[in-house]
């Protein structure tokens, strides 16, 4: 019965993508680690990115330079809320925590808690969210 529960969570391609020598083959992945892999594809995506899908992803680049305080933790909820909503229906979103709040490293590290809606089983992704852009003179 298990087996048939997990098999309705889904396969996918793994991503990054990743071929298998010999026969022509990409790489699989299934049950929950596919969901985490979609989980962290939308959250990587700006809206807009994709033509077929110009509303696919979740606009969290519009927030690398706001300043790290109560306001950013709401925003950040509300767009992972929607986005997730939107794009991940096996999941239900449950929130959005900041685990690591060094601002002098450039990196959020943000836990985003849901559960899986066919096994309501809890589960959570920690995503890297980059405070500053790519040619800061910011050294590490």
């Amino acid at each position: 019965m298990a087996d048939i529960v997990k098999s309705f969570l889904g396969t996918g391609w793994s991503f990054p993508p990743t071929f298998l020598k010999g026969p022509a083959q990409a790489l699989m992945v299934s049950e929950e680690q596919d969901i985490y892999q979609s989980i962290y594809i939308i959250l990587s995506t700006t809206p807009g990115e994709r033509i077929m899908q110009p509303e696919f992803g979740c606009d969290l680049n519009r927030l690398a330079f706001e300043i790290n305080d109560s306001t950013l933790i709401a925003t950040f909820d509300h767009l992972i809320y929607n986005a997730l909503l939107n794009f991940e229906p096996r999941v239900n979103y449950l929130d959005t925590q900041i685990l690591d709040r060094t601002e002098l490293d450039g990196v959020l590290h943000l836990q985003v808690n849901f559960t899986i809606i066919s096994t309501n089983t809890r589960h959570n992704i920690v995503y890297p969210f980059y405070l500053q852009g790519e040619g800061t003179n910011v050294s590490a």
